[in-house]
């Protein structure tokens, strides 16, 4: 009965089974415990030793100068680029053959500026009929009439497969096929008639051909803006059942017109160039008009670089004019609209003066701007320092950190 009841001597195995071998009992019931535990909470404001840096090298790291990085094949094409642009701008002072006095003496002739003016007029009234007659087509096309789109599919595909040049002196010669145009009801009594060449003449003719060519290729700029904009627009704006026409000219062509202003521009300016061609029925136009000049004096170089710097005007102006349409359709797709030519040369010469006397960047200047008058530390601005007085790294450090702004202007 003795040797039945007296406790087995120990093996230095554990009682517990799941135990691991070589862990006694008391071991096995100590880290149960432990694991059973929760673990400790890690203080939030003791340092990680990763994050930690000796306070020599946090020193030595603020010690450095920020460089910014080499460019130097950008200096040489700077270099090269400068070199041909003073050739040519050599050429252009030292060679009498250019003759800019003749230039400046006819660039303000009466009939040169009577000539301007019928380029002018030539190019208002046949954009107006060509885009608005193209906006209208497109609108055809885009309708789910089957003969709306055939008539506007086949009026683009004729008018741009024919030369301008020939629809030019097809509606001039309309006369030949119609000795006289009539007004009235559609085959029935008519209530006016008129003579073809005292409607269409010389200015009619070249409206026609300018308007009606313009409009097929205004056509396809004005559709492929309307099919830009995202299907979900018009989806929501119906299920708000907002009308068909309301959402047109409220909701597509508002977003539509961020891709139709740059193609149209340029097609607005090749109709300034084009208007040149009417020199083919004799209209007084700015080019024709310099053609019949430099035809009696010989005087050709000249008379021609008069054209070409009206045209460069015409077209500068256009330009600007562009940059603030586009600018204000672009207020609801970027987060900052783009500055204006008069803010960026106000920031330049601003920068240039925070350079110059090594002051501070002017508090109104962007931070891209005022960024780039770091006074030689590079493209990166140190904003902050830490104290003087750093803790030791073992330490939860209190100090500021230094902050860095970016060129846009992000720490």
């Amino acid at each position: 009965m003795s040797s039945a009841l007296s406790t087995p001597p120990s093996t230095g195995r554990s009682a517990n089974p799941a135990a691991p071998p070589g862990l006694t009992e008391t071991t096995a019931r100590t880290a149960s415990t432990a694991s059973k535990a929760p673990a400790a909470p890690t203080s939030p404001s003791a340092p990680s030793a990763s994050s930690a840096l000796p306070r020599a090298t946090r020193a030595e790291l603020e010690s450095l100068r920020v460089v910014g990085a080499r460019h130097p094949w950008r200096w040489v094409a700077t270099a090269g680029v400068a070199v041909l642009l003073a050739m040519v701008v050599s050429s252009l002072v030292t060679n009498q053959r250019w003759e800019w006095s003749v230039v400046f003496q006819y660039l303000t002739w009466p009939s040169i500026l009577s000539g301007l003016w019928g380029t002018l007029r030539l190019t208002f009234v046949a954009a107006i009929i060509g885009f608005g007659l193209g906006t209208v087509l497109a609108l055809m096309r885009l309708s789910r009439s089957p003969l709306l789109r055939a008539v506007s599919w086949a009026y683009t595909w004729v008018f741009r497969s024919v030369p301008l040049i020939l629809q030019l002196l097809l509606w001039y010669n309309l006369a030949y096929l119609y000795p006289s145009l009539t007004l009235g009801i559609p085959f029935g009594p008519s209530f006016a008639e008129f003579g073809t060449l005292d409607v269409i003449n010389k200015f009619g003719a070249a409206i026609l051909g300018l308007g009606l060519s313009q409009a097929a290729y205004s056509a396809e700029i004005v559709r492929a803006g309307i099919l830009s904009v995202d299907q979900g627009q018009h989806e929501a704006a119906a299920a708000l059942g907002i009308p068909r026409a309301r959402q047109s000219t409220r909701i597509v062509l508002p977003q539509a017109m961020r891709t139709i202003v740059p193609t149209s521009v340029n097609e607005i300016i090749g109709l300034v160039k084009g208007t040149s061609v009417v020199y083919v029925l004799a209209y007084g136009e700015l080019f024709y008009t310099v053609g019949v000049i430099y035809g009696r004096n010989q005087r050709v170089v000249p008379l021609l670089m008069v054209a070409a710097i009206w045209y460069v005007i015409i077209t500068t102006v256009i330009t600007v004019i562009q940059f603030y349409v586009e600018r204000h359709y672009a207020k609801g797709a970027v987060r900052t609209l783009p500055p204006t030519p008069l803010q960026v040369a106000r920031w330049t010469v601003l920068r240039t003066w925070s350079r110059l006397t090594g002051r501070p960047a002017h508090p109104s200047l962007p931070p891209a701007f005022a960024v780039r008058t770091g006074n030689g530390r590079g493209h990166l601005t140190r904003t902050g320092r830490p104290s003087a007085a750093q803790p030791s790294t073992s330490q939860p450090s209190t100090a500021q950190p230094t902050t860095a702004r970016t060129e846009g202007g992000a720490a």
